[in-house]
């Protein structure tokens, strides 16, 4: 086994770096290079158009033609980046004679230093490497820190840079300065930042070093989690469940989702069920309130998005009438993830110019829609109401004038692994759920785009259609509507 590399971070700034070739890859290196304040300088016979540009803007030097070792004369570093074995030999023999430390892509043998994956927010850096044996397991692991450090860590770095000396007086003791960064870190500061308050950034920081620490209130998080493929969950939504202490998930969360939470999280299912338990609405407002007032960062995992048909403008009412701390997190709903997981779009230039997203699950908020308005043609609708009232709902719409021939989707458990869909027209909307005994949750999608599913389904198995012995009923004639 080789030794271990001495990390180090250099300063490059106004000093001379040697990049040998001037193709693809020495374009790369030189672009690091000038964002590290360098003094790039390329030798190589031809340049690309990049490199070039960049000589013409005075911000590289180019030595034209093949390597000699006079070119290392006055350089810190040297990059060895062409495609000649041979060249590249002869520039790492050449700067070992000369004490000058090289890099040859792609070739750990015979460079004294590497070049690492970097994470890079604002002054902050994270330098990962393999010793040059396995690159791309660097970069892997870059790829997963990349999602997981958002922009606030840049604002937290440059905060710290400027107070520096001030938290060093404040707290000499390194003990002392590392409590004091503990109690910054977990608390409301880096979600200030995330959220643009900047402001307020500030003062919570200039509070905490004053001594007059605010009280220990904790936050709410009101968080998206899609519709159940825990691939659809945003980058923020990830965040919030590895940084929470108690998530207050529905019951149509995925357990896919829910295992990428934080594993020492208390989690509480709060769900609601038209057919079994249930838990009231006041009583998830009390459970966010008792946790967030004991200093804890609560998580209100809501399935698709919370502020469609989710109830989070009402949570958020809640929180802010009692002096909680806030964000909110969307995700993808589920009229968007399950008509597209299912191959419909939504919209259409050839059949639907607008979508409406609708709820109903009961007679009287049936009585409450704009029926003549949801029969119009050449338009989708998108309805959150599982199964129930299909009947109530085929007859209203064919009654203000939506053709019995319009096509529907019925969308069981989209996205998840066991999606189910089933097709069909409006007029054997009900008699075509039931034979397939359709389950919630399940989301219907009705307009002319519906009918693409049979064509354009690309996930799970094909849609499934109405019995052969299905057929239409005695439907209420269309009422004509007014011009």
């Amino acid at each position: 086994m080789s030794a271990p590399l001495f990390p180090l971070f250099a300063d490059l700034r106004d000093r001379r770096v040697l990049i040998v070739g001037g193709g693809a890859v020495a374009e790369r290196k030189t672009d690091a290079l000038l964002r590290a304040g360098a003094r790039p300088r390329v030798g190589a016979p031809e340049l690309t158009p990049r490199l070039q540009g960049w000589r013409e803007e005075g911000r590289i030097d180019w030595i034209p033609g093949r390597f000699d070792a006079q070119w290392l004369s006055g350089a810190w570093l040297v990059v060895a980046a062409t495609d000649d074995t041979a060249v590249n030999r002869a520039v790492a023999a050449a700067a070992e004679a000369r004490h000058v430390l090289a890099n040859v892509v792609d070739d750990a043998e015979l460079s004294t230093f590497q070049v690492p994956a970097i994470v890079e927010r604002g002054p902050l850096q994270i330098a990962i490497s393999s010793g040059g044996g396995a690159p791309m397991l660097a970069r892997h692991l870059r790829r997963q820190l990349e999602t997981l450090l958002d922009d606030a860590w840049a604002s937290l770095a440059e905060l710290f840079t400027r107070k520096r000396q001030h938290i060093r007086q404040r707290f000499p003791q390194p003990a002392e300065r590392r409590r004091f960064f503990e109690r910054l870190l977990s608390g409301p500061l880096p979600r200030l930042f995330r959220q643009q308050q900047h402001t307020q950034a500030e003062q919570h920081f200039q509070a905490m070093l004053d001594g007059h620490a605010p009280s220990a209130h904790g936050s709410v998080a009101i968080v998206g989690a899609g519709p159940g493929d825990a691939g659809l969950l945003t980058l923020n939504a990830l965040r919030a469940m590895n940084e929470a202490d108690v998530i207050l998930h529905d019951r149509l969360v995925s357990e896919d989702v829910l295992r990428l939470g934080r594993r020492d999280a208390t989690y509480i299912e709060v769900g609601k069920s038209a057919t079994g338990h249930s838990t009231r609405q006041d009583d998830i407002h009390a459970l966010m309130l008792e946790h967030a007032r004991a200093g804890k960062r609560v998580v209100r995992l809501k399935g698709g998005d919370p502020f469609v048909f989710g109830r989070g403008g009402e949570e958020l009412e809640i929180l802010r009438a009692h002096g909680i701390s806030y964000e909110v997190v969307p995700g993808i709903t589920a009229a968007v993830a399950c008509a597209a997981y299912a191959g419909i779009p939504l919209t259409h230039r050839d059949h639907a110019q607008s979508v409406k997203l609708v709820t109903a699950h009961c007679k009287d908020s049936f009585d409450t829609l704009d029926w003549p308005s949801l029969a119009q043609e050449r338009q989708t609708l998108a309805m959150y109401m599982g199964v129930a009232g299909l009947e109530g709902l085929r007859d209203r719409l064919v009654a203000h004038g939506r053709a019995p021939s319009t096509p529907f989707a019925l969308i069981e458990n989209g996205s998840r692994r066991d999606q189910r869909v089933v097709n069909g027209t409006l007029a054997d909307l009900p008699e075509t759920a039931r034979f397939h005994q359709v389950r919630s949750p399940a989301l219907l999608i009705l307009g002319e785009v519906a009918a693409l599913a049979d064509t354009l389904h690309w996930f799970g198995a094909p849609p499934v259609g109405a019995p052969a012995h299905t057929h239409s009923r005695n439907l209420p004639a269309p009422t004509l509507q007014a011009a």
